[in-house]
């Protein structure tokens, strides 16, 4: 009887664990591709892709047209050295993010993602959020900043997440008092390799 009681603890644990790893992964937003490319000019080039799914309370938020804001940023973190400065544009860190408005328009039921002035339309929630945060040959740095026998050096992160303080104010109350709000990949390191 011990036995037993001992097996049904067990599995109700395991299901328990299971329930917030699902709980967990149904509200994230996590990196599925991440790398940089040196350039044949010496130009770093990012190319992105992130898998993101929307608690309830986002998706009923946008069905009732509010425009949620993702911003895709990139930092360097390496090298940092003087040698290296010498040869970067003075401004190499303040690398402008890249803004993805996603809206729905309930009259064409159709989901938008916008990106500067071009945008595309989607028929369902997940496919747009695809979209959201990817990019191919992004430049974040000029021609002539590195040397193609410099990947092994060069450590660089992006990141994705919900611009909050761009929704609408009784939205952004939301966001303090509750982490289903609060969408964030954190820094990706990003794989870099010689193009």
């Amino acid at each position: 009887m011990a036995f037993i009681t001992r097996l049904l603890i067990k599995f109700s644990l395991l299901a328990l664990c299971l329930g917030w790893a699902v709980a967990a992964q149904a509200e994230s937003m996590r990196a599925t591709r991440a790398e940089a490319v040196i350039g044949t000019q010496g130009q770093l080039n990012v190319n992105s892709r992130f898998n993101t799914t929307l608690p309830a309370a986002l998706q009923d938020a946008l069905r009732q047209g509010v425009t949620l804001n993702f911003e895709l940023n990139y930092q360097l973190v390496a090298p940092k050295l003087l040698a290296y400065n010498m040869r970067f544009n003075p401004l190499v860190d303040t690398v402008k993010p890249v803004i993805y408005r996603l809206s729905y328009h309930p009259l064409t039921d159709k989901y938008r993602v916008t990106v500067g002035t071009f945008s595309t339309e989607y028929s369902q929630l997940d496919t747009a959020l695809r979209a959201v945060g990817s990019i191919a040959n992004w430049q974040v740095h000029p021609k002539s900043t590195f040397a193609r026998g410099d990947a092994n050096q060069i450590q660089a992160n992006v990141r994705l997440n919900l611009s909050s303080n761009q929704l609408p104010k009784p939205f952004q109350v939301n966001t303090l008092s509750s982490k289903n709000w609060n969408l964030d990949s954190g820094w990706v390191r990003l794989r870099v390799r010689a193009g």
